[in-house]
């Protein structure tokens, strides 16, 4: 792991043209280009379908077990991405984690504020389990505004009566969009992808006329009692670390056994980089360890 990887990455991002709190039909536009531009690895393979009305994409790796799967929830400030966008990322995992992906293409806003979202997110899950899977084979992830949606859903879940999965993993997780926390202002400079205004934007785009506290808007004020284990990751440089850490902190205090891991020097979403940054790798190894330890392809007895 070396400072030229980081300072490299950070020169990147910064030099980028994406700007999450720019317009929001440019940014897709820009946003799609930049994932086309790398090509999916060949031992990947795409397929789209639905889960209970929800469009998907099916992502199968070379190699690993078809009855576990991880249930992906593409970030972009739930303004942008999508479930194709989210296929190299998602794919990384899979490879590490010995699973198929299922990445859904929820609705995003401004076109479809909340509670759009967490409605697709759970139909999408329910018709996940309706199709014949057992919730102990099937992982919750999602970067940024998707593990935010993530963490959502579970609440929501929990609300409904519906079996967790049997784990999640959050990357970066965006979870309040009071857009509050201590390091929205204390890491802005050193933060290459994320700016204050940025996150403001999107989180009005969003919440609309709802209460950004509202749990299945901000699940950082959400009740965490009875979700399953999580695991979340963030690094040092990115204004939205804040909200790792109250959240592995409100889990731990809600009896949920929680994992925070933060890299020192990496920006937002550093994951996403494993080709390029040590630390990226490492982490996306560590995920795939968590996940294979909880996932099972036939239910307990």
């Amino acid at each position: 792991m070396s400072n030229e990887q980081r300072d490299a990455l950070d020169e990147l991002l910064r030099a980028g043209p994406l700007d999450l709190g720019g317009d929001v039909q440019q940014q897709r536009i820009i946003f799609e280009e930049m994932m086309a531009a790398t090509p999916i690895p060949t031992d990947v393979t795409t397929t789209p379908g639905t889960l209970g009305g929800i469009p998907v994409v099916n992502v199968d790796v070379t190699g690993t077990d078809p009855g576990k799967v991880i249930f992906y929830i593409h970030g972009g400030g739930y303004a942008i991405g999508s479930a194709a966008g989210s296929v190299g990322l998602a794919s990384d995992l899979a490879r590490r984690a010995g699973t198929r992906v299922i990445s859904i293409d929820y609705r995003l806003a401004p076109e479809n504020p909340h509670p759009a979202a967490v409605e697709d997110a759970v139909a999408a899950y329910r018709g996940l389990l309706d199709s014949g899977l057992a919730p102990s084979a099937v992982a919750i992830a999602g970067e940024s505004a998707g593990a935010g949606l993530a963490t959502a859903t579970l609440v929501a879940l929990k609300q409904e009566g519906v079996p967790q999965p049997a784990a999640a993993f959050l990357m970066s997780p965006w979870l309040d969009l009071t857009v509050s926390g201590e390091s929205i202002s204390e890491k802005a400079a050193l933060d290459p992808a994320l700016t204050p205004e940025g996150l403001k934007r999107r989180a009005a785009d969003y919440a609309a006329a709802g209460d950004t506290t509202d749990p299945l808007i901000s699940p950082i004020y959400a009740d965490l009692t009875g979700l399953p284990p999580l695991l979340i990751q963030a690094g040092s440089h990115e204004i939205l670390l804040n909200d790792a850490t109250r959240l592995a902190t409100r889990a731990a205090a809600a009896d949920v056994a929680v994992t925070l891991e933060i890299t020192p020097g990496v920006p937002h979403v550093f994951q996403a980089f494993a080709a390029i940054l040590d630390e990226a790798d490492a982490a996306l190894t560590s995920a795939g360890a968590f996940l294979r330890t909880h996932l099972m392809s036939e239910p307990p007895a």
